[in-house]
């Protein structure tokens, strides 16, 4: 029974290996000039990623600015997500909270909207011990059928999440993947040999996505993408097709604008990009706010570079 059970399992984690891979978007939550959420706005960028070969959205992480937003925002941003995609990618809805309590709320409430997937991070600011972070994760696991990434990213967690809790969570049927911000291209080897070779590893740094892939990684929840969806797109598509150097053509390509992108706290200087793009306001929520002269420049450069603005 064990070894059926545990071929079932590798068979629906090689299936979610085959849907979550390539660039998947980590959506701007865009704003009116009263601050307000604009739904009416958002929607259009979730039709934009599609159209671009995105292959996954990501409502409501923190390029979401879901710091910021309040629990029925939150929940609005994913509800138009799911509504407006219809099926047509998946989508992984951020669920993370410093508050295990709150984030089982949240997971409940992406399931019961519609979510494919959750993106849960790292606790924040509390600092947990890794038998607490384990603790956390297992009971968002539990609280729905959903299949759950872990976010990685210590430099806004503050705390990491070791490889060998992430080998024990990946014990857990609901526990499928992680999304990587740490930038140690050694840790999807080290992930994959935790948790096995079915595991779904996703980076969060766009300035090293071949290198992730090289290591073994399935794709990348991309800031970039929200910018030039299509040329991430292809990125991956040419690299997944074994076109090395046409992919680090690309790369070098796009490297400027993966700077320009992270010169700032994010994701003040990708809305910027997007307002110079004419495809939403650069409005941030305090305490974020709007990137310095200097930086303005640099991605009206880059994005002149790769002919996506005049």
């Amino acid at each position: 029974m064990t070894g059926t059970m545990t071929a079932g399992r590798t068979q629906e984690r090689q299936a979610l290996n085959r849907l979550y891979h390539g660039s998947l978007t980590a959506l701007v939550t865009p704003f009116l000039e009263n601050g307000d959420v604009d739904r009416q706005g958002f929607a259009g960028l979730v039709e934009r990623q599609i159209a671009g070969g995105t292959r996954g959205l990501v409502p409501m992480g923190t390029t979401g600015e879901s710091p910021t937003l309040t629990h029925e925002e939150h929940l609005g941003i994913i509800e138009t997500c799911v509504t407006v995609t219809a099926g047509r990618v998946p989508v992984m809805a951020g669920a993370g909270s410093n508050c295990t309590r709150e984030a089982v709320d949240m997971a409940r409430q992406a399931a019961r909207i519609g979510a494919d997937a959750l993106l849960v991070v790292v606790p924040y600011y509390n600092k947990p011990t890794q038998e607490g972070l384990y603790r956390h994760f297992m009971s968002i696991a539990d609280a729905t059928d959903l299949p759950l990434w872990l976010y990685c990213i210590p430099g806004r967690s503050v705390v990491n999440l070791a490889i060998e809790t992430m080998g024990r969570l990946a014990n857990h049927p609901n526990i499928v993947g992680t999304k990587d911000a740490t930038a140690d291209m050694t840790r999807p080897i080290a992930v994959r040999r935790a948790a096995g070779a079915d595991f779904n590893q996703l980076s969060g740094e766009d300035g090293s996505i071949l290198s992730f892939r090289a290591a073994g990684g399935h794709g990348c929840i991309s800031v970039t993408s929200n910018v030039a969806p299509a040329l991430c797109s292809q990125l991956h598509e040419l690299w997944e097709s074994g076109k090395t150097e046409e992919a680090i053509a690309l790369q070098d390509r796009l490297s400027p604008l993966h700077d320009a992108l992270f010169a700032e706290t994010s994701p003040g200087p990708v809305k910027y990009a997007l307002s110079r793009l004419g495809l939403c306001r650069p409005e941030l929520r305090l305490p974020l706010v709007e990137p310095r002269p200097e930086t303005r420049q640099r991605i009206d450069a880059a994005l002149q570079a790769l002919e996506l603005m005049e």
